[in-house]
């Protein structure tokens, strides 16, 4: 079963690391992959709820680094080491490699499960905003197959794992700002 399930990922990735490849997406995949980028992204995301966000936002940018914290290093310092599979720009010859391949292993992709993480996480309070995290989710996790270095069974488990914790830290969010945080603004508002 193992076996049959590798080789549709290996099958899968060979189709679209290679037949959906195109001058396209040789140029924007490495790019939006890119550490340095999602880094910015965050910080910048971050500065601006802290800074013009309402009370709410403020507080899920503390909730966010949770997320970010347990969506990688469950994934990057457990579960690849634990599974150990290899990179596919480790065990396959006919690639198309974009970026650098990196010493890790390749199960589950930390990449799409901090985005999904991140995502489900505002997507959940802000509806409105879900399908651009969404959407920018799925194009960073994809892109790790374009550039090389990740499965597709990679990205899904990444991704569920991911949307798993945001979905978790969401709800867990929700019930804290009601009961607690939400309470001390209105015992603020009669104190003044």
């Amino acid at each position: 079963m193992l076996h049959t399930l590798n080789q549709i990922d290996q099958a899968v990735f060979l189709f679209i690391n290679q037949q959906l490849a195109n001058p396209a997406t040789d140029f924007i995949m490495p790019f939006i992959t890119s550490d340095i980028l999602l880094r910015v992204i965050y910080a910048v995301g971050i500065l601006l709820l802290l800074w013009k966000g309402n009370r709410r936002l403020r507080w899920m940018v503390l909730f966010s680094a949770i997320v970010l914290t347990l969506t990688d290093q469950i994934v990057a310092n457990y579960l690849k080491h634990w599974i150990e599979r290899p990179r596919p720009c480790h065990t396959m010859d006919e690639l198309h490699l974009l970026i650098a391949c990196g010493g890790g292993f390749s199960m589950p992709s930390a990449h799409a499960a901090n985005v999904f993480g991140q995502a489900i996480l505002f997507s959940f309070d802000y509806k409105i905003a879900r399908p651009y995290l969404l959407t920018f989710a799925s194009l960073v996790a994809i892109s790790r197959v374009f550039v090389g270095v990740h499965y597709p069974g990679d990205i899904i488990v990444g991704s569920a794992i991911g949307a798993l914790i945001g979905l978790a830290l969401a709800v867990i969010f929700a019930r804290v700002y009601a009961t607690w945080l939400k309470g001390k603004e209105k015992r603020v508002d009669h104190a003044v």
